[in-house]
């Protein structure tokens, strides 16, 4: 005759499991409700007896409460408006239906209850846990409501950031580009042609990627192809640069741009001031625990370690403290917590590692 509190956040579990531990652990609450009873009022029933009773109404009050929260008129209403319904519905079926069920159990005629004597007290217990059990469903429902509006509010934010990192790295590589554009139509019509070719190719998949939040890391990967070879064509033969994604991750959905702030920083920071030939290289493999994408290059490096700031774990300077290369870090917690991470690295002899694990999506 009692609904009890359980630790499910709300009185409709969402697989067999869980609906197993739900009825386990409403069992058990409502076996202590009737033995709080049976001590409180004693000479009320057998605790047998009693105990059946009080599972009876207790179940048939939870599978009230789930039917009714299941009804998408109650939905609309607001959510006290919906509990408190709720309640009045579903704590007097609950004790009247209970009551008939458990007569059917022990193999007692059904009968109306109380048409003899009425007792007060079961009913004002069942009422009190009753409501007690509905305050514990409304207050559980309302906390996974303000921290699925909290997890929005941070998706929102990122997916902010993103659009503004957007409008940071596009206009400086675009307004670069043009500028090399317009020396090369008089030098050499056909390397400006190839130019415009390719960042046609990359504002069309920049404008794709912002119309959504995943893309295939194929598409990422082809994005970053027709990057490269803008600035291929900027820097000359000096820069060369290899990508490598196997077949089988191809369809792997990763947030749009992620990786687009790695490799600019590396020909910005590293390979664009470095005198000599210059190489980048993107590859993506899969592990036993995730993914794992590295951007190598051979450019200048980190800073010397005497300017590491240890407050993140990343060394200071161009790299780290960009706001891509946090941009990148926030975004990968957001998105896939915090199993996912970015690691700079030095290379020898000499260039930098950007590694970015993140666990396969499921």
């Amino acid at each position: 005759m009692y609904l009890s509190s359980t630790p499910r956040a709300e009185p409709r579990p969402r697989s067999s499991r869980a609906a197993v531990q739900f009825v386990v652990a409403s069992a058990v609450v409502w076996a202590v409700a009737a033995a709080l009873l049976f001590i409180l009022v004693p000479g009320l029933e057998s605790f047998p007896r009693l105990l059946v009773f009080s599972e009876c109404v207790g179940l048939t009050m939870v599978a009230c409460v789930v039917l009714l929260q299941r009804q998408r008129r109650l939905e609309r209403l607001a959510a006290g408006t919906r509990w408190l319904l709720t309640g009045v519905i579903a704590i007097p079926v609950g004790y009247l239906l209970g009551h008939q069920i458990a007569f059917l159990l022990l193999g007692e005629p059904m009968r109306l209850v109380g048409h003899q004597h009425i007792s007060l007290v079961p009913i004002l217990f069942t009422v009190l846990v009753g409501g007690l059990g509905l305050r514990h469903f409304a207050t559980r429902e309302q906390l996974a409501r303000e921290a699925a509006a909290r997890a929005e509010a941070q998706h929102l934010a990122v997916e902010a950031q993103l659009r503004l990192l957007r409008t940071q790295l596009e206009p400086h590589m675009l307004f670069n580009t043009l500028a090399n554009l317009r020396g090369l139509v008089r030098e050499d019509a056909d390397r400006a042609e190839a130019m415009i070719d390719r960042l046609i190719v990359y504002l069309r998949g920049t404008l794709s990627a912002s119309q959504t939040e995943s893309v295939p890391l194929g598409r990422e990967f082809a994005q970053l192809r027709a990057y490269l070879e803008i600035m291929s064509l900027r820097m000359g033969p000096r820069l060369t640069f290899r990508l490598e994604l196997p077949a089988e991750l191809e369809g792997t959905q990763v947030p749009p741009m992620l990786l687009q702030p790695l490799v600019e920083n590396a020909i910005k920071h590293g390979l664009e001031p470095k005198v000599g030939s210059a190489r980048i290289e993107v590859v993506a493999r899969a592990t036993d625990a995730g993914i794992e994408i590295r951007v190598d290059d051979d450019g200048l490096g980190l800073p010397a370690p005497d300017h590491e700031t240890p407050e993140d774990g990343a060394p200071a300077g161009p790299e780290s403290s960009s706001y891509g290369l946090r941009h990148v870090r926030e975004r990968l917690k957001a998105v896939y917590g915090p199993a996912a991470r970015l690691d700079l690295e030095r290379r020898q002899p000499a260039g930098v590692s950007s590694i970015v694990f993140f666990p396969r999506p499921t």
